[in-house]
């Protein structure tokens, strides 16, 4: 049980880190230009990743540990840090485009358009099935699906009216 909850508590205090990093992000952005696009499913997104923490501190914390789904999941947390390092301060929870300014294409962008919106799609299916909660994973899995199909579909307007593409 004391792993389990380590791990919750590590995966909470990143979401909350990275809404800090978000907000900062944010306000820079603001500051140089940036224009944010299509706000109204952002509470969607909120409200499907804060159910799927509060679903596994419900469930998981009693639950046995499967190490190779925990191996994969810390293999998927590099590949959040990768993500967010090549974003750099461009790296925001919303959708925040400076005009003008040309796409990332370093790091994962560099052969994948959305490789963020992968990492959080592996998240939400890896993490619960670590607790085996295969029940939550393909639930979550599925709502995310949703969600991201409508987040994808905004931000690639936004990108490609502000690149002129």
């Amino acid at each position: 049980m004391i792993a389990n909850v380590a791990i919750l508590t590590l995966v909470t205090l990143q979401r909350l880190g990275e809404l800090w990093l978000s907000k900062r992000n944010t306000g820079r952005l603001f500051a140089l230009g940036g224009q944010e696009h299509s706000p109204a499913h952002y509470p969607l997104i909120v409200a499907v990743h804060a159910a799927w923490l509060a679903t596994l501190w419900w469930l998981a914390p009693t639950q046995p540990i499967d190490s190779l789904w925990l191996a994969l999941f810390f293999l998927v947390e590099i590949a959040r840090i990768w993500v967010l390092v090549s974003l750099g301060p461009r790296w925001t929870t919303r959708i925040i485009v400076l005009p003008g300014a040309p796409l990332v294409a370093r790091g994962p962008y560099r052969w994948i358009s959305h490789p963020n919106y992968l990492v959080v799609a592996a998240e939400i299916l890896a993490l619960p099935l670590v607790f085996g909660l295969w029940r939550a994973a393909m639930v979550f899995t599925i709502v995310n699906a949703a969600v991201l199909t409508i987040r994808i579909r905004a931000e690639n307007r936004a990108l490609s009216a502000s690149s002129g593409r």
